[in-house]
């Protein structure tokens, strides 16, 4: 096992990441902006590092940084978590080249899997079902309406690199195809500086479901079950839940081994995430995360594994302790995400925290960085903690967790946790029967 790891992320993460190192006996290394030099991350960790300032381009973003800081530490790993750099292939390249360990995949899968046209084909491949439509980019408009005219309106154009929306339009009609192209191609150049498109089926009212998997560099895969995302706004999600209300048994043991039989064909190694779209029984991929989740708790709730205390195990040679077999998933867990946003515009809401009180009690885990007097910087996403509830069944779990957002308090910045205690309170989600669109028209109604 490692000695000392460098922990290349802020806020929550990094601490989540903390905890696991000090669990395993494995001294940690901060790093952070000058906005960042009073973070929770920065007061508990081994050693931080100071890497420049606010901007992310200019710190949390900046490579150099990292992997120098790295060095003159002595850090023999870099945990990335998640966003920044936690998938970024020439970074895990570069990290890797210089002796040290990237605990996460190969670079050449992060490379594979984040060119989404790409990763599509491979998945195809090794018998994933994917959602019909292009095989590669789209050359041109010709053939951009041919293909649509063959898988039928509506249709999605969709940025073959990056996420979280951009470079995605929805194309109704035929006449609508050219000027949705000409925007996904702009918004996909801008923000990825790739603007290549492929185009795919748009499915009117499906879940999000997504599968965990862990793999080793021995050979052995397993999956840990399925993650319903469905609450989304704007492409961003907002609550997540496992087991998935929409799967019995039998589904959940077919799509956790087809993503299992993937892994193994690919070779990959370290935690990954399977993301499909689940309609009328069926499902089609949509791509493959790299990394950690933001929603991986949940899954850590219903199983009893520590996932990033795998993930080191993963990255230090050693073999998964256990099997398919060994894995049993019980009970059910929700994760609220909790932003500095008003609840009703959503607006990101920078500021002194005046008064933070957690919740606590049976099945509550709270996962911040937050404390009273801290000060949010508004230079970073405005996700500021993670409020994750188990119980024996999902009812269970409903009810502890409205008690448990009742007891929460975050004064002097808005937060969304109004917006998760009127979520509670809506039949459609306490019955289970939403969709990836419901979220949003729930918050126009609630306007």
């Amino acid at each position: 096992m490692f000695n000392k790891v460098l922990i290349a992320n802020r806020g929550e993460i990094a601490l989540r990441i903390q905890r696991a190192c000090r669990e395993m006996g494995v001294r940690s290394v901060a790093v952070h902006s000058t906005a960042d030099a009073d973070a929770m991350h920065v007061r508990l960790a081994d050693e931080s590092i100071c890497i420049g300032p606010p901007p992310a381009s200019e710190s949390y973003l900046n490579q150099v940084a990292i992997l120098t800081a790295a060095i003159i530490s002595n850090a023999e790993a870099i945990h990335p978590g998640y966003g920044f750099l936690s998938e970024n292939a020439d970074f895990a390249a570069m990290v890797e080249d210089h002796g040290i360990t990237f605990i996460g995949p190969t670079a050449e899968h992060i490379r594979l899997m984040g060119d989404k046209v790409a990763a599509k084909q491979a998945c195809k491949a090794a018998g994933i079902p994917v959602v019909p439509g292009s095989d590669g980019p789209i050359a041109d408009e010709d053939e951009a309406a041919r293909i649509a005219a063959e898988v039928g309106y509506p249709v999605l154009v969709k940025a073959a690199a990056g996420g979280g929306g951009r470079g995605m339009k929805v194309v109704r009609a035929a006449n609508e195809l050219a000027s949705a192209m000409a925007t996904a191609r702009a918004e996909a150049t801008a923000a990825f500086g790739n603007g290549e498109l492929y185009l795919e089926k748009y499915l009117a009212q499906p879940r999000h479901i997504e599968v965990q998997v862990l793999a080793d560099n021995h050979g052995n895969v397993v999956h840990l079950g399925e993650r319903d995302c469905s609450l989304q706004r704007r492409h961003q999600k907002v609550l997540e839940e496992a087991p998935s209300p929409a799967l019995g048994p039998r589904t959940r043991a077919r799509i956790g081994r087809l993503a299992a039989q993937a892994v193994a064909r690919i070779g990959y190694r370290s935690a990954g995430t399977f993301e499909f779209l689940y309609e009328d029984g069926e499902f089609y991929f949509i791509e493959m995360n790299t990394r950690l989740q933001v929603e991986h708790p949940v899954t850590e709730m219903i199983c009893g594994l520590d996932l990033v205390r795998e993930m080191l195990r993963i990255a230090a040679g050693a073999p998964l302790g256990f099997g398919q077999q060994d894995i049993r998933l019980s009970g059910h867990a929700i994760e609220c995400r909790i932003n500095a946003e008003n609840p009703e515009t959503f607006v990101p809401c920078a500021g002194r925290i005046a008064e933070y009180h957690a919740p606590g009690g049976l099945g509550v885990r709270v996962d911040s960085a937050l404390y009273a007097g801290y000060r949010i910087p508004p230079y970073y996403d405005s996700m500021i903690a993670k409020l994750i509830v188990y119980g024996p069944d999902r009812n269970v779990c409903l009810m502890r967790l409205r008690r448990a957002l009742d007891e929460y308090v975050i004064s002097g910045v808005d937060t969304t946790i109004p917006l998760h205690r009127k979520l509670l309170q809506a039949p459609p989600f306490i019955d289970g029967d939403y969709t990836i669109h419901w979220l949003e028209e729930f918050v126009r109604g609630e306007d």
